[in-house]
């Protein structure tokens, strides 16, 4: 199974209206290089760029839906199409868009986890309380999304509802960028699952991101990583391999918590 993480550059210069065409023609040519398709958290208008938030909302089924069903379907993939300012009954909501190769809403995801020590994020916008997974024909894929990371019960509880594999959108500064890497490793060994962790490059609202979109296997060991820029790596994942290290080293089953 390939999988393609795109780590796109925000640049607060570039209108909303362009980078998600932009991203949508990104997201069409890995027509036949990826079978899934991952983008970050919030990259239409930038993970820091509080101030946006509101202006930039947008239903469920709104402009990033439209633009992304479209190039899911154009290209033949599962996109996870990163995450969107959802604006839902006068709240907000970051929000992660699961596509179907046939350019369906497969799966949404409203981030449990907020960020910002009761400001930003964190007050800006309602939390998430449901765990979701979706299906891949060869994989069942947890959805997390940036700050989740720091929160290992929530990994737990999507390995109980059957995840082999985390797909983690992010925008992760720059000035913990350590602490990035060191969990998606984390998260992968101790539950011993892939995890696609999917971050942004340039600056948002002053704050610099810290790239390096990462890929680890079950065994913790990193498949693939990125740099500081706009990039788009390729790996190749077996869903075997889940299996087989869960059965040749079976600590889970040793779990009494």
């Amino acid at each position: 199974m390939r999988a393609s993480l795109i780590q796109i550059a925000v640049d607060q210069d570039e209108p909303v209206v362009s980078r998600r065409a932009r991203v949508a023609e990104l997201v069409r040519q890995e027509r036949g290089a990826a079978d899934l398709v991952v983008l970050p958290e919030l990259w239409p208008m930038g993970a820091f760029a509080y101030e946006s938030f509101a202006a930039e909302s947008e239903p469920l089924r709104g402009p990033t839906y439209e633009a992304m069903a479209a190039a899911a379907r154009d290209a033949g993939v599962w996109l996870h199409a990163g995450s969107i300012v959802e604006a839902d009954g006068g709240a907000l909501y970051n929000t992660s868009l699961v596509l179907s190769p046939a350019g369906e809403l497969a799966a949404s995801y409203r981030k449990i986890h907020r960020f910002g020590f009761d400001k930003g994020e964190a007050v800006m916008m309602a939390a998430g309380d449901e765990l979701v997974t979706f299906a891949l024909p060869e994989l069942t894929v947890g959805v997390g999304t940036c700050y989740d990371l720091r929160f290992p019960e929530l990994f737990r509880g999507l390995v109980d509802a059957g995840a082999q594999a985390f797909v983690v959108p992010a925008g992760w500064p720059a000035r913990r960028r350590a602490h990035w890497t060191l969990l998606a490793q984390a998260r992968a060994v101790e539950n011993q699952a892939y995890v696609l962790a999917c971050g942004t490059a340039g600056t948002h609202a002053g704050v610099e991101q810290a790239g390096h979109s990462i890929v680890v296997d079950p065994w913790g060991e990193v498949l693939a990583e990125a740099g500081t820029g706009e990039e788009i790596l390729r790996v190749e994942l077996d869903p075997a391999k889940v299996t087989a290290t869960r059965e040749q080293f079976p600590a889970l089953k040793d779990r009494v918590l």
